[in-house]
């Protein structure tokens, strides 16, 4: 079983807290502040990817904007959050890096 990194824990705990306080938000500043809070916990290479609520998206959910419609998820050790490439691929799914079916 794999053992989440000791500031998983702090990640969660922030992104828990940043609900209530994100709603006048945009989906983008969000993101920008939970990667600053990442960045501060020491990690460098991670990404963040804005998608809709329904997405399937791999990685771990760690915000919601949009007034719930859509979420913020985080993938380790994929780059730099703002180096992401976004893609709705037309099976629902969402690819980071920009490669459907592969």
């Amino acid at each position: 079983m794999h053992t989440p990194p000791r500031w998983a824990g702090l990640l969660l705990a922030s992104a828990l807290a940043l609900p209530a306080a994100a709603e006048g938000l945009s989906c983008e500043t969000l993101r920008e502040q939970i990667g600053a809070k990442i960045r501060a916990g020491g990690v460098s290479q991670f990404t963040l990817v804005i998608a809709e609520q329904s997405a399937k998206v791999e990685g771990r959910v760690v915000g919601s904007c949009g007034r719930g419609s859509r979420k913020i998820v985080y993938t380790a050790g994929k780059g730099s959050s703002g180096d992401a490439i976004l893609t709705e691929c037309k099976d629902g799914t969402v690819s980071v890096g920009g490669r459907c079916g592969r």
